[in-house]
């Protein structure tokens, strides 16, 4: 039973935090959140390796300041970014929105891949949200930015942790059921 239970907790670890081998895409999307600052670092790194020529940034203002977008891109401009290479979307509120809102700028571009950058534990409900607009046949590279508090191996050792991993968990079943492709 033990080995059973580890089975699963590691399962559920890997379930949540999709990684898939990277490759040349149209874009790199960088969507706000927890760590934030990790997300830009790792979508720049990947920028400036070369694995796209756009960043796209999406988050909205928590409150009556600046978006999350405009941080965002003031953090990837001072790790060597040009501004030239960064559309922002400055709407989205919820992770549904993220991907509403960024699939329409990706098709107004033409783009036909992107590298989808966020937390490991919200990689795959972003990659669920982001497929539904974008359809099954765009290519969608997931890549987690690494988390403090996080890891797919051992995430039932905190309870933040933990928390993190249920409450993903239950968005994905709750998004699964309220937005149906046909909604989108």
């Amino acid at each position: 039973m033990v080995i059973v239970a580890l089975g699963i907790m590691i399962g559920l670890g890997f379930y949540v935090s999709p990684q898939n081998e990277l490759a040349k895409a149209d874009a790199i999307v960088i969507i706000s959140g927890g760590e934030t600052k990790e997300r830009v670092a790792t979508g720049v790194e990947l920028f400036l390796n070369d694995w796209a020529e756009l960043i796209v940034l999406s988050g909205a203002a928590r409150d009556e300041g600046i978006s999350n977008a405009v941080m965002m891109r003031d953090i990837a401009i001072s790790l060597g970014v040009d501004s030239r290479d960064i559309i922002l979307e400055e709407r989205a509120q919820t992770t549904h929105e993220n991907a509403k809102f960024v699939a329409e700028i990706i098709k107004s571009y033409k783009m036909e891949s992107i590298i989808l950058v966020t937390s490991p534990y919200h990689q795959r409900r972003a990659y669920l949200d982001f497929r539904k607009f974008l359809g099954s046949d765009f290519r969608i590279i997931n890549r987690s930015a690494t988390d403090s508090a996080w890891r797919k191996n051992g995430w039932w050792g905190s309870a933040w942790a933990r928390h993190l991993t249920s409450t993903e968990l239950q968005k994905i079943i709750y998004s699964n059921l309220l937005f149906t492709t046909n909604d989108v």
